[in-house]
């Protein structure tokens, strides 16, 4: 210590003597630095440094001690970037009494601030650990900053902004503008009170040198914001640190509109320097050493301009956006309700897609209007069959999709307001209104597409209307009460020709996504019209009579039931009767919230929606006892409202707006209540029906049972290779869904936004609910799960269950029993059941709905077993189950799970279904078949051959057919169809996973009892092959590709490629041989959830991707001449062309993986399947593409891994699943850094793997950065050393200054680094 104390005692005595000898400055630095390094003194020095600034303030304040520092810092004895710092924090602060110190700090500040960051950085760590700890001591930068990690790259760029701010706050306060700046002091010092004797007033050239020093404080500030390493350090500052930004930018936004030395400048104008501020320095302009720069960017920024058609799309940027179209068609599937909703989905889908193809939100919105258009039109004329049908299409394109858009521009307008909010500055507001402004564009040039713009049939008259009510707008026509939004426009508007756009542009208007200003576009109403249409001017509509207060009366609500409500102030009327009017009143408003409003009512149809389902829970009063008594004399309202819900479309349409969860909620309470009490209450609705509550508990089960595949886990589990893929659904599921949504919702900024849209007169319970709250349904689920697992257990004889069991087969085969005593014994049990002498009156099966379910398992497995031994005759059997069934239809679930799981136990020998005994399909299962086959064959997949004597040979095994035997005798109508839309989509599944020709059995029989469904029924049947070879799947799979690609231009089918090849113009618009077909994409979306082993799919999906890969590459040079510029090389493939087929490839790839297995799977594909293939693929010699195939194919892999990660995560955190990603993304990155470091030996072609890194960073980079955020700093950096070592020296850059506060030191030394070799 005392040796280091005289060392510094003697420098100083140096420094010192050499101001009184006035010797050379240089000749001193360098006689001091030989003595430095001689005493062993680590140089630069900072203890030198603060000894130099330490001697000159303010005691030797004289030029000679100012050349010496700058000296000291020439022969790099200080160091530099430390003596700024010290200078700053004494010299600015007392810059208007010592304006020439100012002027000598602002001249080192010039020479030393951008080119000693080098050296600095290069001095070594130690020492630059140091100075960076010294400058972070002297100014506080990480506490004025708030810096988590004090790393001395963070640090630097701490002090460059700090630099920067000083410079701009000195000049704010040197001409008066410091007030002006917003209410938040300024965190550096400027007034600091000075000795007397420091002062020289009246000085004249401390006044000119006061101006003389603002003027270069200015071009300093412009030369640290045009200077290329300290820009694009302080566009890093801007990213990772945005409020000190904001706050900054205020004060600078001061100094350009009212700094006298700006606008009084010859060099610099206020324009040219917000500019500077503001601009935006693109890390990722980078070109790729494997391809040109421009042909590189045609992976990630391809599907930009829109060259969209409304037949064949072809293989163009529009085709990118074909995951959406297989979106729409997925959730289009009737036969299951998704908990999830498909607005969200569509959301987040919408804007993985915008970020992935780098795309404007105008071309992202068109897109999905076209995508939306396309699914409607391929509905034009659908087949008949107990599907969704054009109301739920509708519904997709007039309600879901504009709910997504709704979404998209909230969240951004929220984020302007929360952002606004916290800054003064009006910085925020430039970005309002973007995403706004993209859909208005859209809808504008949308009117181009005139093909996809005509409207089916059924809604003519509805986009009549719509055209109309643009027309009344525009003319100023209204009717007496001087409105023309109350004006009757009725179906017979003629003279006003609506197409589909005057839908959408109302479906927006409705919900302030636009104003009436769209009435006023171009081309938007007919030009030609120049009269009143007929049947509007004058009349009232029947919603303006409500809104006067009009009663309902049967014409009114007859009028009301057919007519859509336009807002939502006419819904919540409604709503008001059926909560607080008579008996008669409630029960009409139930109607017609379940009539066209539901079904039509687009503009408010989440509304309604939300009304049904808190109609569904009314709240008990409060002099009312007992849990659930109030529900009870609610039967006729909530009878209405459950029959009303209960269409294939309506449960389709609360499956789009994600309801199902809720209204599972509202539906259990009702089975609980209904389902326990006696039958011995009936009550009679207006229209004459007499309703008991065996009726009303077997309605609310059914549509209970049908939000969940509850008959699925015994063919997923025991027949399956392994657990299916997914969430599985089931009441606690939908129930835990339930509760997490009402508990989360409105937490956000973005569920804030969306809540102004809901009514305010709802108040729904966010109470969590459990199964633990009805006992009865939990019980009957435990048994249901219980007889899928195993066979029934033992009955006692005498036992209650026992008796119900007597008298439920007594009712069912009376008309039997009239010919003597027979004896019914179930398979499990060892006691006879004698339907002999058993009383069957109505006060013995007077018993709780629940106690009939519980003992159902036990009289169908009597009746089988029966006629198994000869005692019943099939048709018996038949009409004893139908006559259980009509006693009590909710037992038609208990039929459903019973005979299923009996088909999967196989204990029942297969019964031949030969006419006389039962049904037979002879008359046309040959023609079934033939039909099936070429059905199959026109999508490239082949059959399985069929035993020769297969008429002779039909048999199904006994469950089953009881099961369809059941069924034909139901007649179709309205008041079944809400039980057989229960039954059907089992008995699909059932059949679909017998032996074949199982399937083609069942369909031959209800082919001869519906011809009209011929259509629907064997499309489905021809999915059964999917369901049983997994070769059939790949040969499916391989079509999709082959279509979509136009890899085999000699067919009719794929020549055109793109979306119209993969999913056709509907059902039937293929036609072979006169049988309809279907595209291959519409077929896999069909077949998908039939697949029981859905892991072999990423495998398959990625193989076919490889091989889609080189034939792309083969095509494009077969295909291609040779063009300048166009090229890779001579006589190779075009890399720009081929790339955009390559992205197309990935992105069906993607899109398949998702639909197909949801999150799990693409997780299963980002964690275990890409890895296995790096490792284990070998190398190919490619014949054709001479290298670029590898590299085609590492592209196309990027591209697939982050397309299928942002379709299951989202590019954001606002999805739930988006709380799963980082630990995925974590452990492929590892393995990315991992083989990157030797660590892991890989298989594959090197070429692939680079390109396959460096495609992958670069996406994530771009297009999902909030991903990197996520991702461990220690991956990233170790990452980033990586990709330097291959010289990809911007994408390392570009990775880390994407990595937030944890990488920006490592960025900040990047930068200089790499702006230094530049």
């Amino acid at each position: 210590m005392a040796p280091q104390q005289s060392l510094w005692e003697s420098v100083t005595s140096v420094i010192r003597s050499a101001q009184e000898k006035n010797v050379d400055p240089l000749h001193w630095a360098l006689e001091l630095r030989l003595t430095l390094s001689a005493a062993g003194v680590s140089l630069p020095s900072p203890d030198l440094a603060h000894l130099l600034v330490s001697h000159i303030f303010w005691e030797n304040h004289t030029p000679l001690s100012w050349k010496l520092l700058e000296k000291a810092i020439t022969v790099t004895i200080v160091p530099p970037l430390l003596v700024l710092a010290l200078l700053s924090h004494r010299v600015i602060p007392k810059r208007k009494h010592h304006p020439a110190a100012y002027r000598l700090y602002l001249e080192l500040l010039k020479r030393h601030a951008a080119v000693s960051l080098m050296p600095q950085i290069r001095g070594g760590s130690g020492g630059y650990h140091r100075t960076m700890t010294s400058i972070d001591h002297i100014l506080h930068l990480s506490e004025i900053f708030g810096l988590p990690n004090q790393d001395p790259g963070s640090i630097l760029l701490a002090f460059l902004f700090s630099l920067l701010w000083q410079l701009v706050d000195a000049s704010l306060d040197d001409e008066g503008l410091l007030q002006l700046t917003s209410h938040k002091p300024s965190k550096w010092p400027h007034d600091m009170e000075i000795d007397d004797d420091l002062l020289k007033i009246n000085d004249n050239n401390v006044v000119l040198l006061a101006k003389a020093n603002t003027e270069m404080a200015i071009n300093l500030i412009q030369f640290l914001l045009q200077n290329k390493v300290t820009s694009t350090i302080l566009h890093l500052a801007s990213q990772n640190m945005p409020s000190h930004w904001e706050d900054f930018s205020q004060r600078f936004g001061v100094l350009t509109t009212k700094s006298l030395a700006v606008r009084n400048s010859k060099h610099i104008n206020p324009e040219s320097l917000t500019c500077l501020a503001s601009y935006s320095r693109i890390f990722l302009k980078r070109e790729s050493k494997t391809i040109p720069g421009g042909e590189f960017h045609a992976l990630v920024s391809s599907g930009s301009i829109l060259a969209l058609t409304s037949q064949h799309h072809g293989t163009s940027g529009s085709a990118l956006w074909l995951p959406i179209d297989l979106f729409f068609e997925d959730i289009m599937d009737g036969t299951q309700a998704a908990a999830a909703s498909a607005v969200e989905n569509l959301t987040g889908l919408v804007k993985a897609l915008q970020a992935a193809n780098s795309t404007t939100w105008h071309d992202a919105f068109l897109a999905l209007w076209l995508s939306a258009l396309r699914l409607v039109q391929r509905e034009r004329d659908p087949i008949e069959g107990p599907v969704p049908r054009t109301d739920t299409f509708l519904c997709v394109l007039l309600s879901v999709t504009p709910l997504a858009v709704a979404n998209i521009i909230e969240e951004e307008e929220s984020q302007w307001i929360d952002q606004s909010a916290s800054s003064p500055s009006n910085q925020w507001k430039e970005k309002k209104g973007k995403c706004r402004q993209g859909l208005v564009n859209s809808l504008q040039q949308l009117g181009d597409y005139e093909s996809l713009l005509t409207p089916p049939l059924s809604v003519q008259s509805v986009a009549n209307q719509a055209a109309a009510k643009a027309f009344l707008f525009i003319s100023g026509i209204t009717n007496g009460s001087g409105s023309y939004e109350s004006t009757s426009i009725n179906e017979s508007a003629s003279g006003c020709s609506g197409d589909m756009r005057h839908l959408v542009v109302e479906a927006c208007i409705s919900r302030n996504l636009l104003d009436t200003s769209a009435y006023l576009w171009p081309g938007f109403v007919n030009e030609g019209t120049n009269q009143v249409p007929q049947g509007i001017a004058g009349n009232v509509s029947c919603w303006s009579l409500v809104m006067k207060g009009s009663s309902l009366t049967p014409s009114l609500t007859s009028s009301l039931i057919t007519t859509p409500a336009s807002s939502l102030a006419e819904i919540e009327k409604i709503y008001e009767v059926a909560t607080t009017g008579s008996e008669d009143e409630k029960i009409a408003a139930a109607s017609i919230l379940c009539g066209a409003s539901l079904f039509r009512g687009w503009s408010i149809q989440e509304h309604v929606i939300i009304f049904i389902v808190t109609l569904l829970s009314p709240q008990a009063p409060a002099n009312i006892s007992g849990s659930y008594s109030h529900l009870i004399s609610c039967a006729p309202f909530l009878n209405v409202l459950l029959v009303g819900i209960s269409p294939v479309d309506c449960v389709q349409i609360f499956s789009l707006h994600g309801v199902v969860p809720l209204l599972a909620g509202a539906l259990m309470p009702i089975c609980e209540a209904f389902g326990s009490g006696i039958p011995n209450i009936t009550w009679t609705l207006p229209t004459g029906e007499v309703i008991s509550s065996h009726a009303v508990f077997s309605t609310a089960f059914i549509l209970l049972l049908r939000l969940w595949r509850f008959d699925h886990p015994p063919l997923d589990h025991v027949l399956g290779d392994v657990p299916p893929v997914g969430p599985q659904s089931s009441p606690e599921y939908l129930l835990l869904v339930r509760n997490c949504r009402l508990e989360c919702f409105g937490k956000s900024p973005k569920d804030r936004m969306a809540r102004r849209r809901f009514s305010k007169v709802i108040d729904i319970s966010v109470d969590p609910i459990f199964m633990d709250s009805f006992p009865s349904l939990k019980l009957w689920y435990r048994q249901h799960q219980e007889c899928m697992a195993s066979i029934l257990s033992e009955l006692k004889t005498g036992s209650p269950v026992h008796l119900i069991v007597d008298s439920l087969l007594s009712m069912m085969f009376k008309k039997t029993n009239k010919g003597g005593s027979q004896s019914l014994t179930p398979s499990s049990g060892s006691s006879s059941l004698s339907t002999s002498g058993v009383d069957d009156s109505s006060d013995q099966l007077k018993i709780p709905a629940w106690d009939i379910l519980e003992a159902a398992p036990f009289v169908l497995d009597a009746a089988l077993t029966a006629c198994a031994h000869g005692s019943l005759s099939p048709r018996e059997l038949a009409t004893g189950l139908k006559t259980l069934a009509d006693f009590l239809p909710a037992t038609l679930g208990t039929m459903v799970s019973y005979f299923s799981s009996e088909v999967t136990r196989g204990l029942w020998k297969p019964v031949s279904m030969n006419g006389t005994d039962w049904p037979s399909p002879a008359a046309n299962l040959a023609s079934v078949e033939q039909q099936i086959e070429l059905i199959l064959a026109a999508t490239g997949v082949d059959v399985p051959r069929l035993p020769a004597d297969g008429i002779s040979a039909a048999t199904l095994p006994l469950p089953l057919a009881a099961l369809v035997s059941l069924t034909i005798t139901y007649k179709l109508e309205k008041a079944t169809e809400r039980f057989l839309v229960l039954v059907g989509p089992a008995l699909d599944a059932l059949a679909a996973a017998c032996p074949w020709p199982c399937m083609p059995i069942v369909t031959s029989l209800w082919t001869q009892k519906v011809k009209r469904w011929s259509d629907f029924l064997i499309f489905s049947a021809s999915r059964t092959v999917f369901h049983h070879n997994s070769d059939a799947v790949i040969q499916l799979l391989r079509s999709c590709f082959t279509c979509t690609l136009a890899l085999t231009p000699t067919s009719q089918l794929c020549s055109y490629g793109g979306v119209g090849a993969l999913l056709g113009h509907g059902f039937g618009s293929l036609h072979s041989g006169g049988i309809s077909t279907a595209a291959p994409g519409i077929l896999y979306i069909k077949v998908h959830r039939s697949i029981r082993d859905v892991m072999f799919l990423t495998e398959e999906i990625l193989s076919l991707l490889m091989f889609s890969v080189k034939s792309i590459a083969t095509t494009e040079k077969l295909n291609k001449t040779t063009k300048d510029g166009m090229r890779y090389g001579i006589g190779q493939v075009s890399v720009s062309q081929a790339m955009t087929r390559v992205k197309l490839a990935a992105s069906l790839g993607a899109s398949l993986v998702w639909i197909s297995g949801g999150l799990n799977l693409v997780q299963a594909l980002i964690k275990e399947t890409l890895p296995s293939w790096f490792i284990s693929v070998q190398g190919e010699e490619d014949e054709l593409g001479g290298g670029m195939v590898p590299m085609l194919r590492g592209y196309a892999l990027a591209y697939f891994a982050i397309l299928s990660s942002a379709f299951a995560w989202g590019v954001d955190s606002s999805s739930p699943a988006s709380k799963r990603r980082p630990r995925v993304l974590w452990l492929h990155l590892e393995f990315l850094v991992s083989a990157l470091e030797g660590k892991i030996s890989l298989g594959c072609d090197w070429a692939t793997w680079q390109a396959y890194v460096t495609g992958f960073v670069s996406l994530m980079v771009q297009c999902t950065p909030a991903w990197v955020l996520e991702v461990d700093v220690e991956v990233i950096k170790r990452l980033s050393k990586s990709l330097r070592q291959w010289n990809e020296q911007e994408l390392a850059l570009a990775l880390l200054c994407a990595g937030g506060l944890g990488t920006m030191g490592a960025a900040t030394e990047l930068i200089v680094e790499t702006c230094h070799q530049l």
